[in-house]
């Protein structure tokens, strides 16, 4: 018989209109998501003496629940849907919110990670940021297509539309100027001195009215978000001072930083921030983490990775652990059900790794993409980049990139032991002179 080991417990099922809430021994109550209903949903605990509430991570409107019920003095735990299944074909709200009770009161269910205000703060304005820099990315691709269908082919000749060359041509040609050398001239030197001749034929188009009005609002569109971003990167600058706890910041320090190629954020002193959130444990010393990404990181799993116990916990939840699906002799294959942003930031990082002509990891991803493709490789990398930094963060590793010779070294050695090991078994004798060719 499975024992108890939670007494005064309830479930909550959350919806967009109502809450559900289970007693045992009582019958279903239901609520409106109102801010005084959820006054009456908290003071109808109370009087029933519970002490723990479970509740599913829905959507959004989890949010002011949670809060409020912590703020009220009650044990929150806020658990994974798929962990809470029921019965197929039998499902309800009502149902929902007992079989939560139940799965709680027995300690069958897994508190999700929440972070602390500070960092959910933190979060909330890094992520409105990336949702502004995809919608400006989807302005660019109007930009293109208006261009390309006056037949302006610059985004075929520069690499960057929305560059600094690109966008001081496209702000000259909605002022009006059509000649081909005079928009050029508005280039780099550096574009200019390798192909100006390129640039000046990419520019000779054909212009029409209802395609510069198509280009006029994408650009707007675009800067509209560039302004948005920037506001952002202001609120996320007063947060990581916050976050610093009144630690001063040194104006005149320089120290050199690994460069962030797409999306900086205009924030100075970026790197000391994070240095002092972290007390000196500079994450950017792994390879494919730099401090836009350490910050994106940050946002999503916090600066204290002690409240995972290991490893290979934090690797877990990220998404980035092996699955084992088996039954019997059957090794079935898995499809993963989502990866949390943080590990999706990890494999952001490792798939730039894979090209590598330097670092060991590279080497090590290539080989994996080889036998096993390329979505393994990086899933692979990433846990590796992963485990560094859970190490790195929590008992202080120090990391050397040693390189890829050392790495080919390594994996010589190792095959020079499986092969005396597999002569062993069968009854040869091999010394490891005789490997050594």
């Amino acid at each position: 018989m499975m024992e108890k080991i939670r007494k005064n417990t309830a479930g909550i099922d959350i919806g967009a209109k109502e809450f559900f809430v289970g007693l045992e021994g009582q019958k279903v109550k239901r609520f409106f998501t109102f801010t005084e209903d959820i006054a009456g949903l908290i003071a109808y605990l109370s009087s029933h003496k519970v002490e723990s509430v479970a509740m599913e991570a829905t959507g959004v409107y989890w949010y002011i629940l949670y809060d409020m019920l912590q703020a009220a003095g009650f044990d929150v735990w806020l658990v994974d849907g798929r962990s809470t299944k029921q019965v197929p074909g039998r499902k309800t709200d009502v149902k929902d919110c007992q079989w939560i009770q139940q799965l709680h009161s027995y300690g069958l269910l897994s508190r999700c990670f929440i972070p602390e205000d500070a960092i959910q703060e933190l979060r909330t304005f890094q992520r409105l940021r990336e949702d502004h820099i995809r919608s400006a990315a989807m302005h660019i691709n109007h930009m293109q297509k208006a261009l390309t269908q006056m037949n302006i082919r610059l985004k075929e000749v520069i690499s960057q539309v929305h560059g600094s060359s690109g966008m001081k041509i496209i702000h000259a040609i909605l002022s009006g100027e059509r000649d081909p050398e005079e928009l050029a001239a508005l280039c780099h030197i550096s574009i200019l001195k390798t192909k100006k001749e390129e640039v000046v034929k990419s520019l000779k188009g054909h212009y029409t009215a209802n395609h510069l009005f198509a280009l006029e609002q994408a650009v707007e569109c675009y800067d509209f978000y560039q302004d948005k971003i920037i506001a952002c990167d202001k609120k996320i600058q007063e947060s990581l001072q916050r976050l610093n706890k009144d630690k001063e910041v040194d104006q005149n320090k320089k120290t050199r930083r690994k460069p962030i190629r797409h999306h900086k954020p205009d924030i100075k002193h970026l790197d000391q921030y994070l240095m002092g959130i972290f007390e000196e444990k500079d994450a950017t010393v792994l390879p494919g983490i730099s401090d836009y990404n350490w910050l994106q990181l940050l946002s999503e799993v916090g600066a204290d990775l002690s409240k995972w116990k290991t490893e290979k916990h934090f690797t877990s939840w990220l998404g980035l652990a092996p699955k084992q699906h088996n039954s019997g002799k059957k090794n079935r294959n898995y499809k993963s059900k989502g990866t949390p942003k943080a590990g999706l930031i990890f494999k952001q990082a490792a798939a730039g790794l894979l090209n590598s002509k330097k670092i060991a990891l590279g080497v090590f991803g290539r080989k994996i993409r080889a036998k096993k493709g390329g979505a393994v490789a990086i899933k692979a990398v990433a846990r590796k980049l992963a485990v560094l930094y859970y190490k790195l963060q929590t008992k202080g590793l120090k990391y050397v990139e040693k390189g890829i010779q050392e790495y080919e070294e390594k994996l010589v050695e190792q095959k020079q032991r499986n092969i005396l090991k597999i002569a062993r078994k069968l009854g040869y004798e091999l010394s490891e002179k005789q490997l050594v060719t």
